[in-house]
């Protein structure tokens, strides 16, 4: 049985794109940070399949790009879903409720941390800090942060993002 081809194999986008963002840091490998958030800006995800050509654009060994990838929570290995939510797991949103709140949130939309919901519509996620300790528990969802938030508050945000 042959193998499922590769992002970059089925979509020349994916190629491209990686040869595009690499050329406009000069292929510099100290711009690895910023080719990799332009490219999961572009395409959603960082593909597994992307990483030997960003490698050899940035004269780097693929295991150096694979533990950058890897290293850092915010990239993506496969698509989000259509909205994202991350609850923040850190010390002073758990004192004020964030396990409860995970657990409310992981009940309603049937899945857990790090899973999209059947019907793609929201990815929920966990992040160590959103900078919003006074307001605790804080969530963001599409970019937009959210203080004191408690499964009441998010219920009809929820209801919105679900089709």
């Amino acid at each position: 049985m042959a193998a499922k081809p590769t992002l970059v194999e089925t979509q020349p986008q994916g190629k491209e794109a990686v040869e595009r963002i690499c050329s406009r840091y000069g292929n510099k490998p100290d711009a690895l940070l910023e080719i990799l958030h332009d490219l999961q800006d572009e395409l959603g995800f960082v593909p597994e399949s992307t990483l030997p050509a960003i490698a050899r654009a940035l004269n780097l060994s693929r295991a150096e790009v694979h533990g950058v990838v890897t290293f850092y929570h915010d990239f993506r290995h496969k698509p989000a879903g259509r909205h994202v939510i991350k609850v923040c797991q850190a010390e002073s949103c758990q004192s004020m409720g964030a396990e409860a709140l995970t657990a409310a949130l992981q009940k309603s939309l049937k899945v857990t941390l790090g899973e999209t919901t059947s019907n793609d519509a929201i990815t929920l996620e966990a992040v160590y800090c959103l900078g919003n300790c006074a307001l605790s528990p804080a969530v963001m969802i599409d970019h937009k942060l959210v203080g004191r938030a408690d499964a009441k508050k998010l219920k009809k945000t929820l209801a919105d993002l679900m089709p």
